[in-house]
């Protein structure tokens, strides 16, 4: 790792200076969380439109030159500010776009209305991602008037809808974006006061299974027990997905092993709010389980709802099920070799249909260089200890795409999330301790990646 690129000194003044920002920022981020940006097509998509705006103008007003572009999808944001002549480019990335809230009686306190306890800042979109948003923004402050680099702003309005549009924004886009370094502001760090570089993200593929046993439903008391119904059919199709303990049965499908880190069952059912007396599934450590082997998840079920329930023999039923995978593994591959499954296990003779809703592809970095020994300094620079190299267990399968169009760049995936932020879900929050940290780290990764020295 580096240790001359800055001076004490240098990195104590971005530290006070951050420091003096915090407030602004904060206000600034408790702004865009109170617009509901939901991209999710049911949503009213004006507010992902006015998202983008209010992210344009934080960029103007820091001397960058904005454009909001639209290209089939929601409405990203790209800005642009030159450094020093031979100085490095750096293309940050985060989204505006946002998870629908759920149900508002889940929630503490409204989604969209930002409020701060126990240190923590609560809202929809507070750390995943706004907060990522403004750690850019933040960075870019810090160095107002002497920025050490060329920085490109690239903030993507449909993350959480697929990023559909994604693909040809590179192709047209793409040369705006190109960069020696590229931080993703889109994970998380290993603990409060333990920060990461995520290295491996899983792949993922999420698919609709439907059942049929009858062409009508019919009579439970005058059918049941020769006819079977598509619910139960369903349920035993489900359950042939893992074996007796836990481990997913598809057969094929890579797996890896997690590098081994400090985390025991105890950390694992606080963080995940297991019930006593529910056990753990699968086999390995828990991190190779979390991280680097396939889980399969049933996530929707279209049946009749208890309420309504009759006594009758259902004829059709259908599951949605997400299925997370290696790293390595190639997404369309892992989806045959499911439908596969499913298709040869259908009890009853059921008619089984397998249709694919999405799949992404995972992403392992090659986390050497010195792009990434500046990543790592600019860390323990911020927080006084050094970084972990961590693995996550959910997908962003928009990497994949960087990857492909940037192969010389260095990716670098990091974010504002901790164990208990509960980003997607009800109460998502933001450590406003930690997030300090994170926008001291991009500064000073900044400043590290502009000291270099040049070619």
């Amino acid at each position: 790792m580096t240790d001359d690129a800055l001076t004490p000194d240098q990195i104590q003044q971005i530290r006070n200076r951050v420091a003096e920002l915090m407030p602004q920022v904060r206000a600034d981020l408790e702004e865009l969380v109170r617009i509901p940006s939901v991209s999710a097509s049911s949503f009213d998509q004006s507010q992902v439109a006015r998202s983008a705006e209010a992210v344009a103008e934080l960029l103007r007003r820091e001397g960058l030159d904005v454009e909001i572009v639209v290209e089939g999808g929601r409405p990203a944001v790209i800005g642009h500010l030159d450094g020093p002549e031979g100085a490095p480019t750096v293309t940050l990335y985060a989204h505006h776009d946002v998870q629908p809230p759920g149900d508002d009686a889940d929630w503490d306190t409204p989604p969209f209305e930002p409020t701060e306890r126990d240190g923590r800042l609560y809202g929809r979109g507070a750390a995943d991602d706004k907060a990522g948003v403004m750690a850019h923004v933040a960075a870019l402050r810090a160095h107002a008037g002497s920025l050490p680099v060329g920085v490109t702003v690239f903030v993507e309005g449909e993350e959480e809808y697929g990023s559909a549009s994604l693909p040809t924004i590179l192709e047209k886009h793409g040369h705006r974006l190109a960069a020696d370094a590229i931080v993703i502001a889109d994970s998380g760090n290993w603990a409060i006061g333990e920060p990461a570089l995520t290295t491996t993200l899983r792949g993922g593929v999420r698919c609709v299974v439907r059942v049929e046993t009858l062409d009508h439903s019919v009579h439970s008391g005058m059918f049941g027990g020769a006819a079977p119904d598509a619910v139960t059919a369903l349920i035993r199709l489900l359950a042939s997905l893992h074996d007796e303990e836990g481990n997913v049965a598809v057969q094929g499908l890579d797996e890896g092993t997690a590098a081994e880190l400090d985390y025991d069952e105890a950390r694992f059912r606080e963080e995940s709010g297991l019930l006593d007396g529910v056990g753990l599934i699968g086999s390995g450590s828990i991190l190779t389980r979390l991280w680097n082997k396939p889980s399969i998840t049933t996530i929707g079920m279209d049946v009749t709802s208890v309420d309504k329930a009759s006594n009758t023999l259902a004829a059709r039923a259908a599951a949605k099920v997400s299925m997370r995978l290696a790293p390595t593994q190639e997404p369309q591959a892992a989806f045959e070799l499911l439908r596969a499954h499913l298709l040869d296990h259908a009890p009853w003779g059921a008619k089984v249909t397998v249709d694919l809703e999405e799949h992404g592809s995972g992403f392992a970095a090659d986390a050497d260089g010195p792009v990434y020994d500046e990543a790592r300094a600019s860390f323990a620079d911020a927080w006084g200890t050094e970084p972990v190299d961590m693995g996550v267990g959910g997908s962003i399968p928009f990497i994949s795409d960087f990857v492909a169009r940037f192969p010389e760049a260095s990716i670098i995936v990091t974010g504002v999330e901790d164990p208990d932020t509960r980003a997607h879900g009800a109460n998502e929050s933001l450590h406003l301790g930690e997030f300090e940290k994170v926008c001291v780290a991009e500064a000073v990764f900044l400043a590290r990646l502009g000291a270099l020295p040049r070619a």
